[in-house]
C-alpha cells in the first residue's frame, strides 16, 4: 500500500482543498465593491442634500419678496396718508 496520492483526478472531497485561493485578489475586489457602494450612497446622499438646498432656497426667495411686498405697502401707506392730509 502506498503512502503517496496517485496523479490523477480528484476523488471526492471539496474543492477548495485542491483550487488555489488568492487572497489578495479578493480583498481587492471586495474593497472596490465597497468602494462603489460607497460612492453611490454618497451620490445619493449629495443629491438629497442639493433637493433640500433647492427648497430652503424657495423659501428664502419667498420671505424676501415677502419683506419687499411688506416694505412697499407701508410706503404706498405712508404715501395715501400724506396726500390725504
Amino acid at each position: 500500500m502506498s503512502l503517496h496520492r496517485e496523479a490523477g483526478p480528484a476523488v471526492g472531497g471539496s474543492r477548495y482543498l485542491y483550487d488555489s485561493f488568492d487572497a489578495a485578489a479578493a480583498r481587492i475586489e471586495a474593497n472596490e465593491r465597497v468602494a462603489e457602494e460607497r460612492w453611490s450612497a454618497l451620490a445619493y446622499r449629495l443629491g438629497q442634500i442639493e433637493a433640500t438646498l433647492e427648497r430652503m432656497e424657495k423659501r428664502i426667495w419667498l420671505a424676501v419678496y415677502g419683506v419687499a411686498g411688506f416694505l412697499l405697502a407701508q410706503g404706498a401707506n405712508t404715501l395715501l396718508a400724506a396726500a390725504n392730509h
